[in-house]
């Protein structure tokens, strides 16, 4: 048996994550938008959409039929970057400013390696790879050994993904930062459910 106490209790910790997940997207905002090759930031997927009710992953939920908020497991981020020359420093700017906000905020909890970021042509918003989440490139790991991963510093190559075409749909992208209009939004003023936003 599932309390309702319990239900509430898990629901909550839902929206806090997608919350925790949107304010280190405003975090890494504020460290990229100095880089003078970053056109723009958006927070995509569903850490940037009001969250829906869904049978959950969570085995004693599914059975009984409970549906809970849908689990946010990561921060997607789309990166258009006039430059992949500074991929490097790109990296490192986003893991000081998450170790930072962890130093500064003992309740926020989300790691560099939570976060994968889509590298975007400004100009065509074609799919260039992602950003690499190690602090060296190549670092001697099989994922590494991927064609084309590294040739540009720290663009990484995941096999066989592609991009979807729906990747930057309105409904599951909100940008953050744009070269010309500067920061449009803080991630943090997103709808967190379906049910909040009416």
């Amino acid at each position: 048996m599932i309390s309702t106490n319990q239900i509430e209790r898990d629901n909550a910790l839902l929206l806090r994550t997608q919350q925790q997940f949107r304010l280190a997207a405003d975090i890494i905002t504020n460290a990229w938008c100095v880089f003078p090759e970053v056109v723009a930031i958006a927070v995509i997927g569903s850490v940037a959409r009001p969250l829906w009710k869904e049978a959950p992953r969570f085995a004693r939920y599914r059975r009984r039929g409970i549906q809970l908020w849908h689990e946010c497991k990561d921060l997607d981020l789309a990166l258009w970057i006039a430059d992949l020359s500074q991929l490097g420093e790109l990296r490192r700017a986003k893991a000081v400013a998450l170790r930072m906000g962890r130093e500064q905020q003992p309740d926020f909890g989300v790691a560099d390696h939570q976060v994968d970021t889509f590298l975007l042509n400004p100009e065509t918003d074609a799919y260039l790879g992602r950003l690499c989440h190690f602090n060296n490139c190549p670092k001697s790991r099989p994922e590494c050994a991927t064609p084309g991963c590294g040739a540009t510093p720290f663009n990484c190559i995941i096999p066989g993904f592609r991009a979807h075409p729906d990747i930057l749909d309105g409904v599951g992208a909100a940008t953050l930062y744009s070269k010309i209009e500067g920061r449009c939004r803080s991630a943090l003023d997103l709808p967190g459910s379906a049910e909040s936003a009416g």
